[in-house]
């Protein structure tokens, strides 16, 4: 599974998240971030291009996988703000605490293995007046859908790296001390249902 996983994997992935629904999404939330910004699973750098240089001081970027970080040279380059990349880990990020004005989350959530730390860990690294600006695709309302994405998911997840097509993401994030500011949800036109539905918004560490 090593060759698979650490050469495979990495460009499947940037594949799927490269597809032009996945694109309009990011087009969509990236833009919001501002200040000192730090995107989780930063992968090949699907984000950079939609930041706003005019908003973004700096942006760290953290990701497991320094295969993906290659991969986002190209994209790197063209950021046009202080780029810093981190190989390691979301569940313990080797970052101060309060000091990032916005984290980035899309399309990660679903592949960290325990999320529920990764979330506790962006809590301590937001400023108290900060921003998650979160993007994923997760669990769907839908109960005929739901069953298929739980039926399907063990390989899915054995295929694509860890990731789950079946988590309740919004539920997740509330659990996690933050308030859901704005929030909009729909399946993406062009992508298999199972895999489709995505939520999308903004939400601030509750005290």
């Amino acid at each position: 599974m090593g060759f698979y996983s650490d050469t495979i994997v990495p460009r499947l992935v940037t594949c799927a998240c490269g597809t032009k629904p996945i694109l309009k999404q990011r087009e969509k939330v990236v833009p919001q971030a501002q200040g000192k910004v730090l995107e989780i699973g930063m992968g090949a750098g699907h984000n950079l291009p939609y930041y706003d240089a005019k908003r973004v001081d700096a942006v760290v970027g953290i990701d497991p996988c320094a295969t993906s970080w290659s991969l986002a040279q190209n994209r790197a380059s063209q950021l046009g703000v202080p780029l810093e990349f981190v190989q390691g880990s979301a569940e313990d990020m080797p970052l101060p605490s309060e000091s990032f004005d916005t984290v980035l989350m899309t399309f990660s959530l679903c592949t960290i293995p325990d999320g529920h730390s990764a979330l506790q860990e962006i809590r301590r690294v937001l400023k108290p007046e900060g921003r998650l600006v979160f993007c994923e695709h997760g669990e769907a309302p839908d109960e005929s859908v739901a069953r298929w994405q739980a039926r399907i998911n063990p390989m899915w997840r054995r295929l694509l790296g860890g990731c789950n097509l079946n988590r309740p993401i919004v539920n997740w994030i509330s659990k996690a001390g933050f308030g859901i500011q704005a929030l909009d949800q729909m399946y993406l036109p062009g992508t298999p249902r199972v895999a489709g539905f995505n939520v999308w918004g903004s939400a601030q560490r509750e005290c």
